[in-house]
């Protein structure tokens, strides 16, 4: 008898309620954040319901993750035991977030925030650092001896190649700690792309001849954007990301990662979703923000292309959508466009992302385009800037 193979796909599985509230998923220095900032916990903060999860697994579906925002969780499991799944009391949604669609950019970088081309570094433009520095006045800044100290980041992206082994990082002075959301079977610093190592380094390398942004500061990295494939998931992976941040008390989340175009091109976003609402991860994103981190993210590189505008989770409330300009100020032409669908500005703000010094996963000092390498930008100047105001205020 011929077996017939049973297909698995990703769904997100929406609750009813969270019946069980024992403890808020925050750490103490998150709690003491939220205090000092005058937040208040609510219903966002607990965990989603264990036992709903479980009922899942026991029937045979496969977590990935929960989020306590959207209160549901991830599975993998067959179209039949979605059925079943969707019909259970404390099940409110079961949304396909990927199936088996052919890569649609296969052969093709990954749609992260992607480079775009640009020239060789010259002996002569290692200096550019000071200059992209200058850009934000961090400078005077740096030699105050502000660097960014006693503040916690997070950097999510899609790869971060050979960061362990570059010295420029110092990683064990200033990485707390990585997360993989991802599915992918590499190493989290394997050979997923040097995207999010090129980003880091913007904030934290240092050479003879390189010095970040804000080189001081502690960090977690993280890994959302999954190798192969394009799809809602990763855009789910997102916002577990964004919930572990808020958890372990992050000030400040930068995301080089946006979303429009899917491998299942039934899933394709069109431009009226871009209203910070329409999407999860642009919900999420908008209350990170509202929860008290500073949520940087680029607006995207498809100014000069066909779809023009940013992309999500680009589009959120509250946040920074950072755009590339060069260090004199002049945007890129392949910097996406607002406004965002429901008419507020996007972006906010613009930073050095037209020939971009960077340290890529070789060590090497390098010129990039995009707005990749613009979004931590500005994430690293508040660093800087508000751990100097906040030492100037102790000091008086």
């Amino acid at each position: 008898m011929e077996l017939l193979a049973v297909i698995l796909y990703v769904y997100f599985v929406s609750f009813l309620d969270k019946p069980q509230k024992d403890a808020v998923a925050l750490s103490p220095r998150a709690i003491e954040q939220r205090a000092k900032w005058g937040i208040e916990n609510d219903e966002l903060d607990y965990p989603v319901c264990q036992t709903y999860v479980d009922s899942i697994i026991h029937m045979g579906g496969k977590l990935f993750h929960t989020s306590r925002w959207m209160n549901g969780a991830t599975y993998e499991m067959s179209e039949e035991l979605a059925y079943r799944v969707e019909q259970l009391g404390f099940v409110t949604a079961v949304e396909t977030t990927r199936d088996d669609s052919s890569p649609r950019y296969s052969g093709s970088p990954k749609r992260k925030i992607e480079m775009q081309p640009s020239g060789e570094i010259t002996a002569a433009a290692v200096m550019l650092t000071d200059e992209q520095l200058n850009t934000y006045n961090l400078l005077p800044l740096h030699e105050a001896g502000f660097e960014g100290q006693g503040i916690l980041m997070a950097i999510c992206d899609g790869g971060f190649y050979n960061a362990d082994q570059l010295t420029c990082f110092r990683q064990s002075e200033l990485e707390l700690g990585h997360f993989d959301f991802t599915d992918d079977t590499d190493g989290f610093y394997g050979i997923t792309g040097e995207h999010g190592t090129m980003c880091l380094s913007t904030i934290s390398a240092i050479t003879d001849s390189y010095h970040g942004a804000a080189t001081k500061a502690q960090y977690y990295l993280m890994r959302s954007e999954e190798n192969d494939t394009e799809s809602p998931k990763e855009m789910d992976n997102l916002i577990v990301a964004l919930e572990t941040a808020d958890s372990l008390g992050v000030n400040v989340f930068s995301v080089s990662l946006g979303y429009a175009m899917f491998d299942n091109y039934g899933w394709d976003l069109s431009h009226r979703d871009l209203d910070g609402q329409t999407t999860r991860a642009s919900r999420a994103a908008t209350i990170a923000a509202q929860k008290g981190m500073l949520v940087c993210v680029a607006a995207g590189n498809e100014g000069s292309g066909t779809w023009k505008k940013i992309s999500v989770p680009a589009d959120a409330d509250s946040i920074l959508t950072v755009g590339a300009v060069n260090t004199s100020g002049t945007i890129g032409a392949f910097s996406s466009y607002g406004p965002s669908a429901d008419g507020r500005i996007k972006p906010e703000v613009c930073a050095v992302g037209v020939q971009t010094t960077l340290i890529n996963s070789s060590g090497s000092v390098v010129l990039r385009n995009g707005t990749s390498f613009a979004s931590p930008l500005p994430a690293d100047g508040v660093q800087t800037a508000g751990k100097g105001e906040a030492n100037l205020g102790e000091r008086t």
